[in-house]
């Protein structure tokens, strides 16, 4: 079985030589209390399962979904992964991007580093953890070695995105999580976790086949 290791030290080098700078957002920046935020991270009531309102207070509003002026080499459609920053990048034309905040691995080693394209999409997705999960913490992870189906209780969140590298899985996903106040920080298990809200608005912008670029933590690609 390919780790996440081996695909950062074995993919080709990219360079993605992004610079961001903030615009005009998708909402302008506010509080818990601002309306438009309590709208967009509000409860979804027409999924399978129910998807809670988030509690921004327990937020840093840096991290929400926005749009922003974004610098960069990628074709407009590729997610870009800052995970030095805490960001995802779904590039737009004109010099823009849709950004997003994410929680990212507690360690560098777990995290793949390079181009990958999301070879699959799925909603309210099954979750297995891996064998090298399995083997840092039995007790925690070993009585889901059999997987998890979908639902409110999943790690995953309601949706998930997989990346594969020439056909074959890296492992690593963009997912949403129970824990929404854990964006912006390293917490996971090395995947890229965001929002509920958010991961289903991205969910919905982008087909199977798109482009992500996953930077190193300095802000390039060193795989």
């Amino acid at each position: 079985m390919l780790t996440r290791r081996a695909f950062a030290f074995g993919s080709p080098l990219v360079l993605a030589g992004c610079v961001t700078q903030e615009g005009p957002p998708v909402t302008a920046l506010g509080t818990e209390h601002d309306s438009r935020y309590v709208a967009m991270y509000g409860a979804i009531d027409t999924e399978p399962f129910p998807v809670p309102a988030v509690d921004l207070s327990r937020i840093n509003p840096k991290f929400l979904r926005r749009e922003v002026v974004y610098r960069t080499n990628e074709q407009p459609g590729t997610i870009v992964v800052d995970i030095g920053n805490r960001y995802a990048y779904l590039v737009l034309s004109g010099g823009r991007a849709i950004r997003y905040g994410v929680g990212v691995g507690k360690q560098e080693a777990f995290n793949f580093h390079g181009s990958a394209i999301i070879a699959r999409k799925a909603a309210w997705p099954r979750w297995t953890p891996t064998p090298d999960m399995i083997k840092r913490e039995p007790k925690r992870y070993g009585p889901y070695a059999k997987g998890l189906d979908g639902g409110s209780e999943n790690p995953l969140g309601p949706r998930a995105l997989y990346l594969h590298v020439n056909g074959r899985d890296t492992y690593y996903r963009l997912h949403g999580t129970l824990e929404p106040w854990t964006i912006g920080t390293m917490v996971s298990s090395g995947c890229v976790r965001l929002i509920n809200q958010d991961i289903i608005d991205l969910y919905n912008r982008i087909p199977i086949g798109t482009k992500v670029v996953v930077l190193s933590p300095r802000g390039v690609d060193v795989s």
